[in-house]
């Protein structure tokens, strides 16, 4: 049974997980057992994630405890407003973005249509999953980013995967939609908003609320975002960073 949404947020449960939402991911029960780290810092693996946080980015120890966590010369992805990147470290790359939260019309809407979704193995369907996010750019996909959380997809006609859409980020009581992405073959027929439903439909069925992060600059998708049912929740902006040498 579908949990309702005003049931499960709460304002006075202290402090938002979403204030900090990799960290929240990396330090909850979900995904506590894939994360590489200690108190201040944590990592996904780099197969599975290029994303890491900090438990306080102003505290220069955390950032001490992030540099002991990277190979030399590789660099990691950091999300989270406000973030501030000490001097003597390597930006290479800086894109604004902005986070959205689901509404209860995400969810209340029905699709039409005869597109049936099916759940994506993250073993045997991978390879097509890397394939459609390589030629169709919908953020980072990796070997093993489909062991984050579930997966759905749908086919075409000869069983070619023709659209996808699932969870990644995971802080407690809530999940984060990611990879929503279609062929260019297939475009056109709401495969994107079907998913991403169905999507949303199982996050809530858990008693949890669905939010994505997607590129201020992308004003296409945070327009279709907001009319499926998505609301600005707050700017943030993605940091690709190495450490000091």
């Amino acid at each position: 049974m579908t949990v309702p949404l005003d049931e499960i947020l709460d304002p006075t449960a202290g402090p938002d997980p979403l204030d900090n939402a990799v960290w929240a991911s990396l330090t909850g029960p979900a995904h506590a057992a894939l994360a590489v780290g200690g108190d201040l810092a944590r990592r996904y693996p780099a197969e599975v994630s290029p994303f890491a946080a900090l438990r306080d980015h102003r505290d220069p120890a955390s950032w001490d405890a992030l540099a002991g966590l990277l190979d030399p010369g590789e660099a990691i992805v950091l999300s989270a407003p406000g973030l501030e990147v000490p001097p003597d470290w390597r930006v290479v790359e800086t894109i604004p973005g902005v986070q959205m939260v689901a509404t209860p019309r995400l969810v209340d809407a029905r699709d039409e249509g005869d597109a049936p979704t099916t759940v994506l193995d993250p073993d045997a369907d991978t390879p097509a999953m890397l394939d459609l996010t390589r030629r169709t750019r919908p953020g980072p996909f990796l070997r093993r980013t489909a062991t984050m959380g579930t997966y759905l997809g749908v086919r075409g006609p000869d069983g070619e995967l023709a659209a996808m859409a699932g969870e990644r980020l995971h802080p407690a009581g809530w999940t984060e939609i990611s990879a929503v992405c279609t062929d260019p073959a297939h475009v056109g027929r709401g495969l994107a908003s079907r998913l991403l439903r169905d999507v949303a439909r199982g996050i809530r069925a858990r008693g949890e609320v669905p939010f994505l992060h997607t590129g201020a600059q992308n004003t296409r998708a945070i327009r279709l975002y907001e009319h499926l049912g998505f609301e600005l929740r707050t700017p943030t902006v993605f940091v690709l960073v190495g450490a000091p040498r």
